[in-house]
């Protein structure tokens, strides 16, 4: 299997359609970025041993909230961590650790944009 074959399968699995979405939002403008998304992360990352889909998507969760103004990539990652199986208090949970760390505003943005999936 090859690394965009293997990154295709594990994209589906974790983020389902919404991540083939964003994939596919990307071949008019840059499909290069689409297959190293899909290659990269998908193919090498996620399909590597030593952390279940649960912590990763708790890491990435968290590394977006930190990295600020990564809404439309936290909605897609809190729709892989519901996927995954992370409940919604727990992805609260998650940001609410992230206060001491990186500050209310951008915990406020993640929590915001976990609201629409979860009220």
């Amino acid at each position: 299997m090859t690394r965009y074959e293997k990154g295709i399968q594990k994209l589906k699995e974790i983020d389902g359609k919404a991540g083939e979405e964003v994939i596919f939002s990307l071949n008019k403008i840059s499909p290069d970025l689409g297959k190293y998304i899909v290659e990269f992360a998908f193919g090498d990352i996620y399909t590597r041993e030593g952390l279940s889909l649960q912590e990763r998507e708790i890491i990435t969760l968290s590394s977006l909230l930190t990295a600020g103004s990564c809404e439309a990539q936290l909605k897609v990652h809190i729709q892989a961590a519901l996927q995954v199986g992370i409940s919604p208090e727990k992805i609260i949970e998650i940001f609410l650790q992230c206060i001491p760390y990186t500050g209310f505003p951008k915990v406020l943005n993640a929590i915001f944009t976990a609201q629409e999936f979860f009220y």
